[in-house]
């Protein structure tokens, strides 16, 4: 794009943006970027759309369409292409990593913080209170998304039937992201209105709208035009950033040392990530609880509750399974030199690939905004991510209702279900209250979930008899 100034230019177009106004949103951007990928992408629409005018909403929905697509966290995607839009691989690089850096760092304060004190009473009652508001904010996510892209008949089908797959007959992810895609290409072949998400076209009024943007439909591709060779060795450079580190444990350390381990399951894990965390965590709890038994499905809970507290993709909850895990298998390492090693091998191959897919992909896809196939394409994933989404809704609240409280109190509120086990009233009246804040009164996201951790230890507190005057 060149160097940016701050004139216009002589046609009247809008004044290019220079690298250190960029940097400053960006910044603005990481640090506003709590609640989930829905608000985290309502932040980049607000600062980059709406006030700045960098970017249309045509080429910000256009670049949003191709990240939903991708395996990985969207709204890391999509800040990174929206960097790469206004100065090229330099903008992205740091508009990616700007956006990973204050969650991660948070994170990890908050991940020795977890070891130190996890068994105290104070610890134990937080968590508790998190849990059961983190479930309030997975069953608001599958309204919130549901309503966005539940519009017909077929998305409704295809949800359902993505859950029915996942829930009841234990489909691999992949497989049903798959059939997904190719429904909604099948379905858009037979009928468009019902598949075709996006309107490729674009009506004079909404023309004239996006004339005084920076970036617009009628702006040329960005970047340089692209072709195999130069696809090809992007692709080898971010292939080496991505396994270089995991190489390097194995050399140092063999094959069988859990950071090695890490490198291999969480890259795994990035490429399955359809829909962003809420899908891949039934996957990542299964296998990091049940098959490595690295972590108590209560600790994967609490590490959803740290990671919705901090700003930041919420994926970056792997980095606390990867803290965890390598603290209790350092091997010949410190226990903390090695859980400080496991966040970081963690957080690097859950973000490498997608640097990789954006400045691979966003090349090429630049030069096809208006191809049919791939708004169909997406229109199936969505919907079957919604059903996803809901089958984890079902999984927290097995988890978070109907197992044992903290508290080993036959003061504690609880309700005999026969074969069901239990049901935690005290977990439940939490998650009701979390529910109705968020979904009847907005209220924000932090201050939901520092209410329930509160609301938990009171309820801890009070059946201990701790609470002063008991």
């Amino acid at each position: 794009m060149g160097v940016p100034t701050e004139t216009s230019g002589l046609d009247g177009s809008p004044p290019p943006v220079s690298f250190a106004a960029a940097l400053r949103v960006w910044a603005r951007i990481a640090a506003l970027s709590f609640g989930g990928p829905t608000g985290q992408i309502a932040v980049m629409h607000r600062l980059l759309v709406d006030q700045h005018r960098w970017i249309s909403d045509r080429r910000f929905l256009h670049a949003l369409n191709y990240c939903m697509l991708l395996p990985g966290p969207e709204a890391h995607q999509l800040v990174t292409y929206t960097g790469w839009l206004l100065h090229g691989v330099r903008g992205g690089v740091t508009a990616g990593l700007l956006f990973i850096l204050p969650g991660a760092l948070a994170l990890g304060v908050l991940s020795v913080l977890y070891v130190e004190y996890q068994q105290t009473s104070l610890l134990q009652g937080l968590f508790y209170g998190l849990k059961a508001a983190v479930l309030a904010v997975v069953v608001e996510a599958v309204l919130r998304i549901g309503r966005r892209v539940l519009k017909n008949p077929a998305m409704y089908a295809l949800a359902a039937a993505a859950f029915v797959a996942i829930r009841v007959f234990a489909v691999p992810f992949p497989w049903i992201i798959a059939a997904a895609a190719l429904a909604g290409l099948v379905g858009g072949w037979l009928n468009e209105r019902l598949f075709l998400v996006v309107a490729p076209r674009q009506s004079a009024a909404d023309a004239a709208r996006e004339a005084d943007y920076l970036i617009s439909t009628h702006s040329p591709p960005s970047g340089r035009p692209p072709s195999i060779r130069s696809s090809l060795a992007t692709t080898a450079l971010w292939l080496v950033i991505w396994w270089l580190p995991v190489g390097l444990c194995w050399l140092a350390w063999g094959g069988e040392h859990i950071l090695v381990a890490e490198g291999l399951f969480f890259s795994k894990a990035a490429l399955l990530t359809f829909g962003g965390a809420y899908a891949v965590l039934p996957y990542v709890a299964q296998q990091a609880v049940e098959t490595h038994r690295w972590l108590s499905t209560g600790e994967m809970m609490d590490g959803l509750g740290l990671a919705e507290s901090t700003p930041g993709p919420l994926i970056i909850v792997l980095q606390f399974v990867g803290f965890l895990a390598a603290y209790r298998h350092p091997g010949d390492l410190s226990p903390w030199i090695a859980a400080g090693l496991g966040s970081l091998i963690t957080t690097w191959v859950t973000f490498a690939p997608s640097f990789l897919f954006i400045f691979v992909g966003a090349p090429w896809i630049e030069r096809w905004r208006d191809n049919r196939r791939l708004s169909m394409a997406l229109s199936g994933v969505t919907g079957a991510v919604v059903g996803v989404i809901l089958n984890l809704a079902v999984w927290f609240a097995v988890q978070t209702l109907l197992h044992s409280a903290p508290a080993q109190s036959p003061n504690w509120p609880q309700l005999g279900l026969g074969t069901w086990g239990t049901l935690d009233l005290v977990a439940l009246g939490l998650a009701l209250a979390a529910g109705v804040a968020l979904l009847r009164f907005h209220i924000g996201l932090g201050w939901v979930l520092g209410a329930a951790a509160v609301g938990g230890w009171l309820a801890l507190q009070a059946t201990l008899g701790s609470l002063p005057g008991l």
